[in-house]
């Protein structure tokens, strides 16, 4: 009988060689290997063992995989059926399998090893990460594992890292967090703090409960801010402000008098901060001829303007026109005059006040078609004069009786219309004070 060598094309028969095909015997010397015959062959198409299950994989011999050598792990016996499918029993194979009928050929038997289930190659591809017998962690990575079938159930009534909506607010929470959350859930239901009676009131509208609805909360009578510090139950609390409507009065006259109090300090206050502290003062008369006749029709008409420092700490000071004139230059003249007020640091001064004082109407032309020519005065105050003696505190600023000291004639009406002194309708007086520098130290 012929023996096959499994690495040999030729059959040995009592040591003489023979042909495979004829049988005739084989001079051993003779045979030797063709390089060229052997690429040839490698190059030959080949479809897979599956073909006729319905497999289109095809692909040249030399790619196969070959446990050892060149050509002699391939041998095509052309007298023998070929095989079978992978999971049928039949004869051996006569090809090395390649990595397409082991691991890509879906048309391949394959069994899942959780449910033991026969599949072909492509069904079992579908059936991968599906199959309800597998043994897989819960997805919440709450550290569970289980078979898949039984996932759903877990995630849905099992996990404590599920989601689930709170009860009161609806918001989501990790169901281990959700008992916490209870605590704090401004939709939560509580009892009245007082005991009213009122159940489950949500926590955040405890607040508006406490102070609209519930008749047991204590509450403050409504003029607390009046000096009442009657404190009661809600229920009672019409029945004090009917007793209590003659004090609640009385309080509330008195509140009055306070805030008109501080009012007139907070406006003193604020004319203090408005005023100017560097000795001079530019007072602008705006609506100039309306104003000049009501002088006319006013006699001793007199206009005052803002107050203002010498210095910072210093005399304040204020000046007053009579736009239609004054004493000696009534209805005909401009007069100024300037007078001592009451100011914060009077203690602190020398007195009487007998510092210079310059006055000047401000020309208004224009600068670079003609020099401004301004009408300036300028005078040492008499220390005999009682306007520069220490003020006494009932001298105000709207004070009448006591005229400053000045120029009834400053300037005449005929003069002012020569040029432009009033413009705009209106005209600025400035007013300047000359400080030593050692009361300035």
């Amino acid at each position: 009988p012929a023996l096959r060598d499994p690495d040999s094309s030729v059959s040995c028969s009592e040591g003489v060689f023979k042909c495979p095909e004829d049988q005739l015997p084989l001079d051993y010397a003779k045979i030797y290997p063709d390089p060229e015959l052997e690429a040839q062959v490698l190059s030959l198409a080949i479809r897979c063992i599956h073909s006729e299950e319905g497999c289109r994989w095809s692909g040249l011999i030399k790619h196969l995989q070959v446990g050892s050598g060149r050509m002699g792990r391939v041998r095509v016996l052309p007298h023998e059926p070929p095989s079978p499918p992978l999971c049928s029993p039949g004869p051996s194979r006569h090809l090395d399998l390649p990595e397409h009928v082991q691991h890509g050929c879906p048309k391949r038997r394959v069994k899942c090893e959780f449910c033991a289930s026969d599949f072909t190659g492509e069904a079992f591809e579908g059936h991968q990460g599906t199959c309800p017998q597998e043994s897989v962690y819960c997805e919440n990575k709450c550290g569970a594992r289980m078979m898949r079938r039984l996932l759903s159930q877990h995630a849905l009534a099992e996990c404590p890292k599920r989601t689930q909506p709170c009860t009161y607010c609806a918001k989501e929470f990790v169901f281990d967090t959700i008992q916490n959350h209870q605590y704090q859930c401004p939709r939560y239901p509580v009892p009245c703090p007082n005991q009213c009676g009122t159940p489950s009131i949500p926590r955040e509208d405890i607040p508006v409960h406490l102070k609209e609805s519930c008749n047991t909360a204590m509450l403050l009578c409504p003029f607390k801010e009046a000096g009442c510090k009657h404190r009661c139950p809600k229920l009672a609390m019409g029945r004090h402000l009917e007793e209590s409507t003659k004090a609640h009065l009385g309080m509330v006259c008195a509140l009055v008098s306070r805030q008109r109090q501080e009012i007139l300090e907070l406006r003193r206050d604020m004319e203090e901060l408005s005023v100017s502290s560097d000795g001079t003062l530019i007072w602008k008369i705006s609506d100039y001829a309306r104003k000049l006749q009501e002088a006319k029709a006013r006699s001793n008409y007199e206009f005052f303007s803002p107050p203002f420092y010498t210095h910072k700490y210093g005399y304040k000071l204020q000046v007053s026109a009579f736009l239609n004139g004054n004493g000696s230059g009534e209805s005909s003249h401009l007069s100024v005059y300037i007078r001592v007020l009451p100011g914060e640091y009077d203690n602190l001064l020398e007195w009487p006040f007998s510092y210079r004082v310059t006055f000047s109407l401000l020309d208004q032309s224009d600068p670079s078609l003609s020099k401004p020519q301004h009408i300036t005065e300028t005078f040492h105050p008499d220390p005999n004069w009682k306007n520069f003696q220490k003020p006494g505190a009932s001298r105000g600023s709207l004070d009448e009786s006591t005229l400053g000291f000045g120029y009834p004639k400053f300037i005449s009406h005929e003069d002012i219309r020569k040029r432009n002194y009033v413009r705009d309708n209106a005209i600025f007086i400035k007013a300047s004070v000359e400080i030593p520098q050692k009361i300035l130290a």
